[in-house]
């Protein structure tokens, strides 16, 4: 378990909002996603209005694929336990969950902060998969095609959350365009 690899902030941030007394069951979805992950190389994007939970829902499928920590306490109580291949698809998965509203105070521009990023993920990878080469210029996505090579085929889901929040931060670096002025 790392900082963005089978974390456990996404279980225990779905945990506690299951324990609201306002909780509404949205489980059912994950059994859609079943054909898409078993077949792979599918991008879904989940877009819905401000406010309407899409956190919720990424913490959701972070914790119930993810390997990080079990989850049959949580779902096994929701409507996903009644699906037939519930048990094949629990807790067996490495999950890549990252959140792009995690806006740390040293970064200066946006070079540095996806800098962060990568190194905190690519050290998530060397803790896991120590055996596989890394070098720390590698391409994530090179690391990933190697992980997938020496295992026999180790494959992951990735959660990116709340990915346009960057575009509306002003961070000292980025310098902002006039569109158009009033004169």
């Amino acid at each position: 378990m790392g900082i963005y690899l089978n974390s456990l902030s996404a279980h225990t941030l779905y945990r506690n909002e299951m324990r609201k007394p306002y909780f509404v069951d949205k489980t059912a979805m994950l059994e859609e996603l079943f054909p898409l992950i078993r077949e792979g190389s599918n991008y879904i994007c989940v877009t819905r209005p401000r406010r309407f939970g899409k956190t919720v829902i990424a913490n959701m499928i972070s914790s119930f694929f993810g390997k990080g920590a079990d989850s049959h306490e949580i779902f096994d109580r929701l409507s996903i336990a009644d699906a037939k291949e519930y048990r094949e698809y629990l807790n067996q998965w490495n999950v890549i969950h990252i959140s792009f509203n995690e806006m740390p105070d040293p970064c200066e521009n946006y070079s540095q902060y996806i800098q962060r990023i990568r190194k905190r993920l690519v050290r998530d990878l060397e803790t896991v998969y120590g055996q596989s080469r890394m070098d720390e210029n590698d391409a994530v996505w090179d690391i990933l095609s190697e992980i997938y090579e020496t295992t026999g085929g180790e494959k992951f889901i990735f959660v990116l959350d709340e990915w346009d929040y960057i575009f509306h931060q002003i961070l000292p670096g980025k310098r902002i365009k006039k569109r158009f002025s009033c004169s």
